[in-house]
């Protein structure tokens, strides 16, 4: 099996690496094939960053419908000059354990602006979705995101206790969560995800950064402050 994975990633070693290394290191094919077969464990790190490059490159051609929210769909600073973005789900065990380091960067950061991309991909997730976006468009997106992730599992129960617990008119809320604007946004979401090679939520954008996973408060805050500022990522850019 090593053998296999050794002679389907020559192709990564040379394409993700490319001429750089061939120079550095003057490895023929059977060196570098040989030191594949005595250092398995760089393989999937190597795939990690190969996929990594890749959808940083699908990232500039989306990245400015990534980072445009859904009106009112923010959490911290709306107006804040560092950014990060988060597709979630409420019935996401990892986005729910991922709150915490996101409310922990907002506090320690009053300059952190996070898009919330509502990504329904668990199981009766959906109405829990819409029901946020429609907290958005009342502009209590945050209350009731904290309220849904504390009550949650979501079901029809729930997420009326969460929009209830937010102070939503909730007349109003069902009639919005039903909306063809909450459907767009939704549809468009599933396609950013899948444009950017997303496999699951939680999912992150920063600068040109794209993080698959629950990577924690550290790897989020070096990424974030690694990106900079907007300003400083469009002059860059």
């Amino acid at each position: 099996m090593i053998k296999n994975l050794a002679t389907a990633f020559m192709a990564l070693v040379f394409g993700f690496l490319g001429a750089a290394i061939w120079s550095y290191s003057g490895l023929a094919d059977n060196r570098t094939r040989a030191f594949l077969l005595e250092s398995p464990e760089i393989l999937p790190e190597m795939a990690e960053a190969y996929r990594s490059q890749e959808a940083a490159k699908q990232l500039a051609s989306v990245r400015d419908e990534v980072v445009a929210p859904f009106p009112g769909a923010v959490l911290g600073n709306p107006n804040g000059t560092r950014l990060l973005v988060e597709f979630t789900d409420y019935n996401c065990p990892y986005c729910e354990a991922s709150l915490e380091d996101v409310t922990r960067l907002i506090a320690e950061d009053p300059e952190l602006k996070v898009v919330v991309r509502e990504w329904s991909i668990f199981d009766g997730s959906e109405i829990a979705a819409r029901m946020a976006l429609a907290a958005a468009m009342q502009g209590k997106y945050p209350e009731f995101h904290e309220a849904m992730f504390r009550l949650g599992p979501a079901s029809p129960e729930t997420v009326e206790a969460a929009a209830r617990a937010a102070g939503l008119d909730l007349e109003r809320a069902q009639a919005d969560a039903a909306s063809d604007a909450v459907s767009v946004e939704l549809a468009r979401n599933l396609s950013l995800a899948q444009q950017l090679g997303f496999s699951g939520t939680p999912a992150w954008v920063t600068g040109n950064t794209v993080i698959g996973g629950a990577v924690g408060f550290d790897a989020l805050k070096e990424a974030v402050e690694e990106a900079g500022s907007e300003a400083d990522y469009a002059a860059g850019a």
